[in-house]
Parts: C-alpha cells; structure tokens; sequence
C-alpha cells in the first residue's frame, strides 16, 4: 500500500525553560480552525507585564508554551479557517494572540485589527497602543485640563503626547532624566524628577496655584507612585490607575480618597473587544498624526535575543524605552 508522507512545516518559537532562561525550539506551524486567522508575524513587542513570569514567582510553571507571554504582535495573515468573513490571505494586521514570540500565531478573525497602506512597514504591537488610548478615553482627558503622569516609560510617554495633543497641560514625573526629557520632546510642559514625595507634591501645588491636577495617571504598578498619585489629584479630580499592579496587595489611603472625593479609575481592560477598539483608533491616531510611536520603540532584537529584550525592559539601560523583536 502506498503512503504519502506530508511534511509538516515547522516555525522558531521562544520557549521559557525557567527563571531567566530562554531557548528557541522548532515547532510545527499552527492552523487556524473555524473563525480563526493564522498570522506570519513580522514581529512582537515586549511588555513590561513578562517581567514577573520572567523572574520565576512561586506560581509560574515551566516550561511556557512555545511563544507563550508574547502578545503584542503584528504581521501578515498566511491563513485563514472557515468561516471567516472580511478578512484576505496578505491583509496586513495587528494581532491580540497571546503566542506571538514566534514565527506565526493563530487568532479570533474578530481579534485582528488591519493596518492601513499609510503604516506599510512600520511596527505596529497593536496591544499597548490601543491600550494608551483606552486608558485616555477612561481618563476623560479635555483641553484646559491639568495632567499629572507618574512613570514615563512607553505607555506615559505615550500618554504624555496623547494627553498634551488633547490640549492639556501635561506634567510628567518620572525617575529617570532620559525619560523626562523624552515627555518634554512628547508636549509635556513641565517634568518633575521623582526623586522626594513631599518635594513632588510642593512642585506639583506651585504649578497649580495649591489645586493640585485635575487627572492624575498612575503608570508605574508600584505602592509608592501610586500614594503619590492621591496626593496630586485635586478635590473631585479623577485617579486613573495605569500601572500593572502584578507583585502582591497594595495598601491605599482612604481616608485622603474619601475628603478629596476623589473619582478612581481603574483603568486595565479585559475584555477583549474594548482591547481591539481601543487598536482601532490607534490606527486612526497613528493615521492622522495624532500619536506617532515610532520615537518609542528605542531598541529591537532577534528572536533569539528575547531573553536580553525581557532583561533590557527589566533594567533600563540608558536610552531604553522600549523593546521589538523583529522577525526575519
């Protein structure tokens, strides 16, 4: 009896193999089922949100699956299941797929968003950009209005130039000079080292005339920022918090959030058709110059590098703001 022997296609995909250590092996390439798209990835963003499963907590199992934690990536879609409508082999798109540290990644066709002829060639991980304009929206940032940002990295710097182009009046308070002076170059008006919490919060009075601001964004994810926050929002202001909040419980100040009247914004999304309208008008905002990332993405490695990009994220190397692993 005869046998045809198909060859099964195999793809890179990063493999997790413990507390920061990374392998890249072979897999065979995914197919997409029913309502499903199979994107050839041009590449993928590293998120700051890989750090904790990077380090090895107590709850992490390895290995992770292949191209597992990578999910900001973009590319071109090569395949795609039955039952799919309004999308073609070749549409160039930005993904949320949650395998993406690999060669292809299969997604929900309601799950992709498609890229313009205007972005033909530039990186596009769809996930935190719609995620910035999300949390703006959240925000209810207007023009006249006093923003304080706390933690410039690629969301506040994207939040920085989103909110100043709105017409606000953004004050940008980081650690970091590189990223202070990066919020200048995004339209902040003024940047604060955040360096003394009671210094931050006389600056932050004498630039308000003692109102303090009207939106204040926690971006960093940690206690500290996060009680500096209250402190610079105004009575009645709104708190939004940005900031992945992942190592362990926080404690807040109610009673400071109770006299202020103080308005919280949790500002994390989950479900995943507001993640994919908030890539949409990325794409719209990208488009019309109303946010332009490219700036950001200030260094990019192979797949092969992943584990120096997750490393360069955790450390902060001068000149770091974020990190792109580009496929060949």
């Amino acid at each position: 009896m005869n046998s045809v022997m198909t060859k099964v296609r195999m793809m890179p995909a990063a493999v997790v193999t413990g507390p920061g250590r990374l392998e890249v092996r072979h897999v065979p390439v995914p197919e997409p089922s029913f309502g499903e798209v199979r994107v050839k990835l041009e590449g993928c963003g590293v998120c700051a949100s890989n750090l904790a499963p990077w380090a090895g907590p107590e709850w992490m199992r390895f290995p992770t699956e292949p191209g597992g934690l990578g999910h900001e990536g973009w590319g071109a879609i090569d395949a795609i299941g039955e039952g799919v409508e309004g999308l073609d082999v070749g549409d160039r798109v930005a993904a949320l797929s949650y395998h993406a540290y690999a060669g292809y990644d299969i997604a929900p066709a309601d799950a992709v968003v498609k890229l313009p002829r205007e972005l033909a060639g530039k990186p596009f991980p769809g996930e935190p950009l719609g995620c910035a304009m999300n949390i703006v929206r959240r925000a209810e940032i207007s023009a006249g209005q006093t923003v304080a940002i706390i933690g410039i990295g690629f969301l506040g710097a994207l939040l920085t130039q989103l909110s100043s182009r709105t017409g606000a009046h953004v004050i940008a308070i980081s650690r970091r000079r590189f990223s202070l002076e990066l919020a200048k170059a995004m339209g902040a008006a003024d940047a604060i080292e955040m360096k003394d919490h009671w210094e931050i919060i006389e600056k932050v009075k004498q630039l308000t005339g003692g109102d303090c601001c009207d939106r204040v964004i926690e971006a960093t994810g940690k206690q500290w920022p996060l009680d500096l926050a209250a402190e610079l929002t105004r009575e009645r202001g709104r708190l939004i918090i940005a900031g992945y909040h992942q190592d362990g419980p926080r404690q807040v100040n109610m009673q400071l959030w109770n006299w202020r009247g103080l308005d919280v914004v949790n500002a994390h999304e989950r479900d995943p058709r507001v993640y994919i309208q908030g890539i949409r008008e990325a794409v719209d905002a990208v488009v019309e110059g109303r946010l332009d990332p490219l700036p950001l993405y200030t260094h990019r490695y192979r797949l092969e590098e992943l584990d120096k990009a997750l490393n360069a994220t955790r450390d902060h190397p001068e000149g770091f703001l974020k990190a792109l692993v580009i496929y060949p």
